[in-house]
């Protein structure tokens, strides 16, 4: 028999922003229990979409950036007999929205040559435009579930 699931934490809005979504990308971000770094890092990030975009309100830019990224399904695993299918799963919104965030964060990552703030800009501004390497791995997911919609009667 398996425990008991943990219960979700609530998250305390950020200082700047007042806002919850800040403060999970801020933890997103964050490594080694730097947040005050990590908090630095959005916080000019999303200054710099705001001069880029010409949008005063950062605030919607980044919700739309994560709308925009945020997978509706996924695959998961399951063993059925001896062999492993791929089962499409409908993916419920906070766990799609963490889902997004990792995506920026993981893709900002990945570039070279400019400090960690320009490139997650960058990545904030494709997603909102609806483009870039978040949009694109959301896609290919989409286009793997659709594939195996035929699995989906595993699903329980």
């Amino acid at each position: 028999m398996r425990r008991r699931r943990a219960d979700k934490r609530d998250v305390i809005a950020d200082p700047k922003y007042s806002s919850k979504l800040v403060t999970r990308f801020v933890n997103v971000i964050m490594t080694k229990g730097k947040k005050s770094i990590a908090e630095q890092i959005l916080y000019n990030a999303l200054d710099i979409v705001s001069k880029k975009i010409n949008n005063d309100n950062t605030l919607e830019v980044l919700q739309k950036a994560i709308d925009n990224a945020r997978p509706l399904l996924e695959i998961k695993p399951r063993r059925v007999g001896g062999a492993t299918y791929q089962v499409p799963i409908e993916v419920k919104s906070d766990r799609g929205s963490s889902i997004a965030m990792r995506w920026i964060r993981d893709f900002a990552r990945q570039k070279k040559g400019k400090p960690m703030e320009e490139k997650l800009a960058d990545e904030i501004t494709d997603a909102f435009n609806a483009q870039g390497s978040a949009i694109k791995k959301r896609e290919d997911m989409h286009k793997m579930a659709e594939a195996n919609k035929a699995f989906a009667h595993y699903r329980w």
